[in-house]
C-alpha cells in the first residue's frame, strides 16, 4: 500500500474486513472453482484459469457484496426494509439476501432488463421482494430508487459504491490467492460500476503486488476508461446498453479512487467481439455466460504476447443470459467479424433479375440470410434490403465489385448504424 494513498485518506478495504466478509457470506455464497481452461491456455500458450463466479446460486458474484451489506445492517434499519437499483445481477443478489434474511426489499430495474433476469429476481426474492421496472438505463432506475427509498426511509443497497459491497466482492481475491498453486501474473476482470475491481485490486495490491490487474469495459460504455483518462469522475451522456451487466453511465466514487490507484491497465472491448467469445465458450467449452461475463476472456488477445507463458486468471462474472438474445448475439458476432453485410439493392423490375444476382453477383460460398422486397409499379428499380453472410471476410471486396459491375450496388447499410438498426 503506497504512502500516497494513505495521505489521500481514501477508503481502502482492509484484509481483516474482507476476511470477516468471507465468513459472513459463507452461509450463502460458494467458493467457486478456479478452473484451468485447456482451450484458452493452448490458444495463448499460457496457464489460463477461469474464476467461475457464474456457478454461484444466483449465477453471478453479486451475491457476495449484497449479502455482506444487508447482513451487516442493524435490526432497526432492516425492519424498514431495503431498496436497490440494478440491471440484473445485483438485483438477484439483493433478492436472494432478502429472502434468506427475511427482510423486505424493493428492487428497481430498467425496463430494458432481459426478461430472464427480471423473472430470476422475483424467483429468488419470493414473497420478500417487490420488483419495479422503471427507466431505460441503470442510472434512470437508480434515481427513481433513491427517491422511493428516501420517501419510505429504506436503506439503499448500492450495487458498487459502498464499503461493505466492495469488501464482499473482494472476497473473490482471497479465494483466488488461496486456490492458486503459484503466483498470479495477470488477472482480467470486468468492470461496470467498479465494485468487483475495486475490491479485487485492493486485495491483490496488498497480498500479491506483482500481479498485473487489467480492467475490462464494453466499448459502448467506457465509464471508467473515460474517467481515468480525464482524471476525474465523468458521467457519460449516452451508452450502448447491450452489455447490460456493465452498462453504467458513471462509476462509483470509491471505485474510481481505488481503480485509479490500483489498476495496471483499463481497456475496452467491442460488443461484437464479446459476442464471439460467448459463442466460442458455449460451442467449445459448454460454458454459458452473459455479455459482461465474457469480457475478461475477450480482452486476453490484446495482451497475447505479454501473457505468453504466464499464470493468468479471468473472472467469469456471471451467466444470466437470456436465450432469446442468442440470435442478436450471433448477429453482432458476425458483423464484428466482417462476415455479415447488409445492402439496399436496386433490383431492376424485370423477370430474372434476382436469378442474375444469385448467379452473377454472389460468390460460391456467399449466402443470402435476409431479404425484404416489395415490387414498386411505374419504376425501373425496386429496392430490396439484402443481408449476405460470407465464409471469409476477404470475400467482401470482390462481392462489392461484382455488385457494381452488374449494377446491383445501391447502399451499404453496415456503415449507417441508425438506418441499419431501423431496418434490421
Amino acid at each position: 500500500m503506497s504512502s500516497s494513498l494513505v495521505n489521500k485518506e481514501i477508503y481502502i478495504p482492509q484484509i481483516e474486513a474482507v476476511k470477516q466478509a468471507a465468513e459472513r457470506i459463507s452461509k450463502v455464497a460458494i467458493k467457486t472453482p478456479l478452473a484451468p481452461s485447456f482451450t484458452y491456455s493452448k490458444r495463448y500458450e499460457a496457464n489460463v484459469m477461469f474464476k467461475r463466479e457464474d456457478l454461484q446460486q444466483v449465477r453471478s458474484y453479486k451475491i457476495r457484496g449484497a449479502y455482506n451489506k444487508i447482513s451487516s445492517l442493524p435490526k432497526d434499519q432492516l425492519s424498514k426494509g431495503v431498496i436497490c437499483a440494478s440491471a440484473g445481477n445485483h438485483a438477484q443478489g439483493v433478492a436472494f439476501a432478502c429472502n434468506k434474511l427475511e427482510v423486505k426489499g424493493v428492487i428497481f430495474m430498467p425496463i430494458t432488463t432481459p426478461k430472464q433476469k427480471v423473472e430470476q429476481t422475483r424467483m429468488f426474492g419470493g414473497e420478500w421482494v417487490e420488483v419495479v421496472l422503471r427507466g431505460d438505463t441503470f442510472d434512470d432506475s437508480y434515481k427513481n430508487a433513491i427517491k422511493y427509498g428516501d420517501k419510505n426511509k429504506m436503506v439503499f443497497i448500492h450495487p458498487f459504491d459502498d464499503e461493505k459491497v466492495i469488501e464482499g466482492q473482494a472476497t473473490i481475491g482471497l479465494e483466488i490467492l488461496n486456490q492458486a498453486d503459484g503466483p498470479i501474473d495477470f488477472i482480467f476482470a470486468p468492470l461496470g460500476g467498479g465494485g468487483l475491481l475495486a475490491g479485487l485490486s485492493s486485495v491483490f495490491k496488498q497480498l500479491s503486488p506483482n500481479t498485473k490487474i487489467i480492467g475490462v469495459e464494453p466499448e459502448g460504455a467506457p465509464s471508467m476508461s473515460t474517467s481515468l483518462k480525464m482524471g476525474k469522475l465523468i458521467e457519460l451522456k449516452e451508452i450502448d446498453r447491450f452489455v447490460d451487466g456493465a452498462a453504467v453511465q458513471k462509476v462509483g466514487v470509491r471505485n474510481f479512487e481505488l481503480c485509479k490507484n490500483f489498476l495496471d491497465d483499463m481497456i475496452t472491448v467491442p460488443e461484437g467481439k464479446i459476442c464471439q467469445t460467448i459463442l466460442d465458450l458455449y460451442n467449445q467449452d459448454a460454458i454459458v455466460v452473459e455479455p459482461a461475463g465474457a469480457m475478461s476472456i475477450t480482452a486476453m488477445d490484446t495482451f497475447a504476447e505479454e501473457i505468453k507463458g504466464r499464470n493468468v486468471v479471468c473472472i467469469v462474472s456471471g451467466s444470466n443470459n437470456d436465450i432469446t438474445r442468442t440470435a442478436e448475439i450471433k448477429e453482432k458476432a458476425l458483423l464484428y467479424a466482417g462476415l455479415k453485410h447488409y445492402f439496399i439493392v436496386p433490383f431492376p423490375q424485370r423477370a430474372g433479375a434476382l436469378k442474375q444476382f444469385v448467379a452473377k453477383v454472389l460468390g460460391p460460398d456467399d449466402d443470402i440470410t435476409h431479404f425484404e422486397y416489395s415490387k414498386k409499379h411505374h419504376r425501373e428499380n425496386g429496392p430490396a434490403v439484402v443481408g449476405i453472410e460470407l465464409k471469409d471476410p476477404k470475400d467482401f471486396a470482390p462481392l462489392v465489385e461484382r455488385m457494381k459491375e452488374y449494377k446491383f450496388y445501391g447502399q451499404y447499410l453496415n456503415d449507417n448504424p441508425d438506418l441499419f438498426q431501423f431496418l434490421i
